[in-house]
C-alpha cells in the first residue's frame, strides 16, 4: 500500500468512480469510496473501504475527510429533462461547494474535480472548443451544462482560498456503465435495435483513458488549470454504426432530420409522462446531437506527450464486450 496517499473518492458507483478506483487499488492506494444510493460493483479489497455519505450533509461529510489527502470528485447528477431541475442543482452545485470546503477545513493536498464539456458551453458549431470557453445562456443548451458551469467555480473559489485542484472536462464517455441511463444508454438503444442516426458529430473518450487522466494530474505539480479528455470528435452515425457491429445487430439505416427531430422529443416527452419514466430524448440531447460540435485535447497532450488515447472503435468493442458479460447476452 502506499502510505503517502489517503485517498477520497466521490461518486464510487459511478461510471468514473468505479473505474477510477479499480485503476488506484491496482496502483496499490488505499481508498476510501463515498456511495450514497446505489451499491459498488467492485469485489472487496483491503486497501478499499467503503463509506456511506450523504455529500449534502456538511457534518457527515466532515467527518468523512478527516486524515484524507487527496480527493477525485466524481459524484455528479447527469440530466437533460425539466424534471426535479432543483436536485441538478443541488448534487452538481451545493455538493461541490461542500466537497471544497470540507478540502479546506481538512487540509487536503489536492481536488481532481470531474466536470463536462457541457460547462463550457458545447453548442458552438464550426469553432474548436477549448479549455477557454465558458458555459453562457447562448452556447449553454441544457441545465446539465449550466449546473457543471456552476460546480467549475466551486472549485476555482476553492483554488482561491488556498485548495490545489484541478479540473477535468470529458466529452462523452464510453464505458460498460448501467445501460439503463447516462452516456452508457446508447449501447442498449442500439443493442435493442435503434432504427435512427443523426449526422451530428461530438467528442468521445474512454473511461480508462479518463481516469488514467486524472491519476496522472493528481500526481503531478499542476494546479488550478482545466483540461478536456477527449479521444476523437466522431460522428454519432459512426459510433452507432460500430457499437451495431459489435453487437452482431443492425445499423441504424433511418436519418434523422430537423424536422423528423422535433417530432421525436415531443413524442418522448409525452410518452415519459405516461409511463412516469425518464425521457430517453429530450430536446436538449435531440438538439447535440444533430450539432457538430468539435473539442480540442492538445492541452492535456503537450503537458503529457506519452498519453495515449485508446481509439474509439477499440474503445466501443471493449465497452459491448464488457456489457455482453455485464448483462448476460450474446
Amino acid at each position: 500500500m502506499k502510505e503517502s496517499k489517503n485517498i477520497l473518492v466521490t461518486g464510487a458507483s459511478g461510471l468514473v468512480g468505479s473505474e477510477l478506483i479499480i485503476q488506484l487499488l491496482q496502483a496499490g492506494y488505499q481508498v476510501n469510496a463515498i456511495i450514497h444510493h446505489k451499491s459498488l460493483e467492485i469485489p472487496p479489497h483491503p486497501n478499499l473501504k467503503i463509506i456511506t455519505c450523504d455529500l449534502l450533509d456538511v457534518i457527515q461529510l466532515e467527518e468523512t475527510m478527516e486524515g484524507i489527502t487527496h480527493v477525485y470528485h466524481c459524484a455528479g447528477l447527469v440530466k437533460f429533462t425539466s424534471k426535479n431541475i432543483d436536485h441538478l442543482f443541488k448534487i452538481n452545485v451545493e455538493a461541490t461547494a461542500n466537497v471544497v470546503n470540507a478540502c479546506l477545513n481538512a487540509g487536503v493536498t489536492k481536488l481532481v474535480h470531474v466536470s463536462s464539456v457541457a460547462a463550457l458551453g458545447r453548442m458552438r458549431e464550426n469553432e474548436m472548443i477549448n479549455e477557454t470557453h465558458q458555459w453562457t445562456k447562448q452556447t449553454g443548451g441544457s441545465k446539465y451544462g449550466e449546473s457543471k458551469y456552476l460546480g467549475e467555480l466551486e472549485v476555482w473559489r476553492g483554488i482561491a482560498e488556498g485548495l490545489d485542484a484541478v479540473i477535468v472536462n470529458p466529452s462523452i464517455i464510453l464505458g460498460a456503465g448501467n445501460w439503463d441511463e447516462g452516456s452508457t444508454a446508447i449501447f442498449k438503444k442500439v443493442y435493442d435495435g435503434l432504427k435512427w442516426y443523426t449526422e451530428g458529430v461530438t467528442g468521445f473518450v474512454d473511461v480508462r483513458d479518463v481516469c488514467k487522466a486524472m491519476i496522472i494530474l493528481m500526481e503531478s505539480d499542476i494546479t488550478a488549470q482545466r483540461f478536456i479528455l477527449n479521444a476523437e470528435n466522431k460522428g454519432f452515425k459512426n459510433i452507432m454504426f460500430w457499437i451495431a457491429e459489435a453487437f452482431k445487430k443492425r445499423k441504424p439505416y433511418k436519418k434523422v432530420n430537423p424536422f423528423l427531430v422535433k417530432i421525436v422529443w415531443r413524442a418522448e416527452f409525452i410518452r415519459s409522462i405516461l409511463l412516469q419514466k425518464e425521457p430517453l430524448i429530450t430536446k436538449e440531447t435531440s438538439a447535440a446531437a444533430m450539432a457538430t460540435v468539435n473539442f480540442d485535447s492538445s492541452k492535456l497532450m503537450k503537458a503529457f506527450p506519452s498519453f495515449q488515447y485508446y481509439s474509439l472503435k477499440d474503445s466501443i468493442h471493449y465497452t459491448c464486450t464488457q456489457l455482453k458479460e455485464k448483462y448476460f447476452i450474446n
